[in-house]
């Protein structure tokens, strides 16, 4: 069904939870009421009790965001990084409502959900980058495959009982290698996901930098490192232990071959998020973590 209304808003859902199928059908009612129009995926509306002009399209492509001027995920942490991955090949922001349990990705709760609807009409929202990956996985010289990431691309070990043997390299350098279960390359957003459930730091959003992890290295020194934007990190498989395997925001995965040599860099292409808060990520922090500050009294007056 084809619309003609001058703004259009695509609405992304995680459909197999009952949360998201009653909050999808609030937000749809909400734009359709303020005369914006709205566009779903076809395999989603039939799980969706969604009136009779929301456009549908059959194929989850970024084409399928034209003329959208905003992506409205609803969901957990996978859900909003499906989303990303239509946010950042169409170029059009993404708001996420977070129906699941952390959800650093979202910028709203599922009790949000009427201030999200006036926001989202009344434009009253600020949109920012965040860093994405480039990743590129060579054997002997030749590229085998290319990825991007928006948290982290993570090479880990396949089976229980052999570690991985590698070698970290940065800028073109040698830093140490070791036997490990795998390694996290992340960026700042990501540094709340896979790098932090693996020890490694919590790096503020707007900090421009890569981290590097490692995870269950069998080492002295296996500390996690923080590197300039423009580094380029690499990891190199040495030839005589098993294939690994590599993921990407644990989403996209590929075998890696013997000896193979993974190269993460900053991404070209960001990802742009809507915002709605002015709200520090220090006080994002606090609140996901529920860390303890009672007894805080503040900066003296």
């Amino acid at each position: 069904m084809t619309q003609n209304r001058a703004r259009t808003v695509f609405l992304l859902a995680h459909t197999g939870r009952p949360a998201a199928i009653r909050s999808a059908e609030l937000v749809v009612r909400g734009l359709l009421r303020a005369g914006l129009g709205v566009r779903v995926l076809e395999d989603e509306a039939r799980d969706l009790p969604l009136p009779e002009d929301v456009e549908t399209v059959k194929e989850a492509t970024p084409q399928c965001l034209d003329d959208c001027e905003l992506l409205i995920v609803l969901g957990g942490d996978g859900t909003l990084l499906r989303g990303a991955e239509f946010a950042r090949a169409s170029g059009v922001p993404m708001l996420g409502v977070n129906l699941g349990s952390v959800g650093f990705l979202a910028e709203a709760e599922r009790d949000d959900l009427d201030k999200v609807v006036d926001r989202v009409v009344s434009r009253a929202y600020e949109v920012e980058e965040r860093m994405t990956v480039d990743v590129v996985v060579h054997r002997n010289g030749d590229i085998v495959h290319t990825d991007w990431a928006l948290n982290e691309a993570a090479v880990q070990k396949v089976s229980a009982e052999r570690m991985l043997e590698i070698v970290l390299e940065i800028d073109g350098r040698p830093v140490t290698g070791f036997g490990c279960d795998g390694i996290v390359c992340a960026t700042p957003t990501g540094s709340t996901a896979y790098a932090f459930s693996a020890g490694g730091p919590v790096v503020w959003p707007e900090v421009e930098a890569l981290l590097l992890v490692p995870i269950s290295a069998h080492a002295l020194f296996a500390k996690p490192l923080v590197t300039s934007p423009d580094s380029v990190l690499a990891v190199e498989m040495l030839p005589h232990v098993p294939p690994g395997v590599l993921w990407c925001d644990g989403r996209r995965t590929v075998e890696l071959p013997v000896g193979a040599r993974v190269e993460v860099r900053r991404g070209a292409v960001p990802v742009r998020l809507a915002r709605l808060h002015h709200a520090s990520f220090t006080d994002r922090l606090v609140a996901k973590f529920a860390l303890p500050v009672s007894g805080w009294r503040g900066a003296p007056q």
